[in-house]
């Protein structure tokens, strides 16, 4: 049975404040676009949306260490290394989006 997004929080991090710190950590210009209402802030995002997001930005920071070398991955891996309206399209999404178009791209080929 899985475990619930409070109990990995409590387990790994010890607190949600401790998570949010290792997810604000990782969330550099490098790897994040910063789209969080600046009213709510990433305090009120849910348990399970910020763990999703740490495992996505770790795992990017380690594969590929930035969204442009993500980018160049996906634009590779689609064959499409010199399409400049694509490249742009996908410096518009979200790491995790990215990160899920590569997988899928990956899964294509």
């Amino acid at each position: 049975m899985q475990k619930s997004p409070l109990t990995l929080v409590k387990e790994r991090f010890k607190t949600k404040q401790g998570l949010l710190d290792a997810v604000k950590a990782l969330a550099t210009e490098d790897l994040w676009i910063d789209r969080v209402n600046d009213d709510k802030g990433m305090p009120r995002i849910s348990n399970a949306k910020l763990l999703h997001l740490h495992e996505v930005l770790t795992q990017v920071k380690k594969d590929h260490g930035s969204r442009a070398k993500l980018i160049d991955a996906i634009l590779t891996t689609e064959k499409r290394s010199k399409d400049a309206e694509y490249r742009t399209g996908l410096a518009k999404k979200s790491t995790p989006a990215l990160l899920q178009i590569l997988q899928a791209s990956k899964k294509r080929s």
